[in-house]
């Protein structure tokens, strides 16, 4: 390890309640208590959601990877993602006059990387000539939720650091990681086979002939 990696966690969960939150209370790292509803909390509770995704989307390339060997990489960077959105989190949670300086956290390293791996998998990648719409195949719709729930979490880390001092990186990060998102399913469709679809606004049933039928049973175009 080197010397100047973070602190290793220091916690012992013996019990999973302890009636503290009853009250709609929760307590930051550094002992204070504020409201469960609070725009911190929310911002570090969105990350957490976020890490369930991201979890659910990494266990599906690891089945795919049988499959499709390069999954495996893929597999393999979600799970760093989700040790650094813990990290996030332990930095969210925590007032910037209580941070250690080896407490985990988010560096620019994190969104170089990501800018790296996105510039590498993006090479490979037919261009696009419209919006995608979600889906072609499982694993690029749950990198899609992935990717909404991510800008989600940025905006109300946006919207926290308006009101109190925030971490730059982290907004910074989470900005990467959405479009690292993106540019993940449509690199998960392409090594699968599956077809990308595109926006088309005609589609849509304002425009596009669609039969109703009327009360009689009779078609109507």
């Amino acid at each position: 390890m080197s010397h100047d990696a973070f602190n290793e966690p220091r916690l012992a969960i013996n019990r999973v309640y302890t009636r503290r939150g009853d009250s709609g209370q929760t307590s930051l790292v550094g002992g204070q208590r504020v409201s469960k509803d609070d725009l911190r909390i929310e911002a570090y509770g969105t990350v957490d959601e976020l890490n369930s995704f991201v979890g659910f989307a990494r266990e599906t390339a690891l089945e795919l990877s049988s499959q499709t060997p390069a999954l495996a990489e893929l597999a393999t960077i979600l799970r760093r993602v989700q040790h650094e959105l813990f990290n996030a989190g332990s930095v969210l949670a925590t007032l910037p006059e209580d941070i250690h300086p080896k407490q985990p956290r988010i560096t620019s390293a994190e969104s170089t990387q990501l800018e790296h791996e996105m510039d590498r998998m993006n090479r490979g990648l037919p261009a696009l000539r419209s919006f995608v719409l979600p889906g072609g195949c499982p694993l690029n719709a749950q990198l899609h939720i992935c990717r909404t729930v991510c800008r989600r979490a940025e905006r109300i880390c946006v919207a926290l650091a308006a009101r109190e001092r925030l971490d730059a990186e982290v907004i910074t990060w989470l900005n990467r990681l959405s479009d690292a998102f993106f540019v993940w399913s449509r690199w998960a469709s392409l090594q699968l086979g599956a077809a990308e679809n595109l926006w088309e606004p005609n589609e849509a049933a304002s425009v596009s002939k669609i039969t109703i039928p009327d009360s009689a049973g009779t078609e109507l175009l």
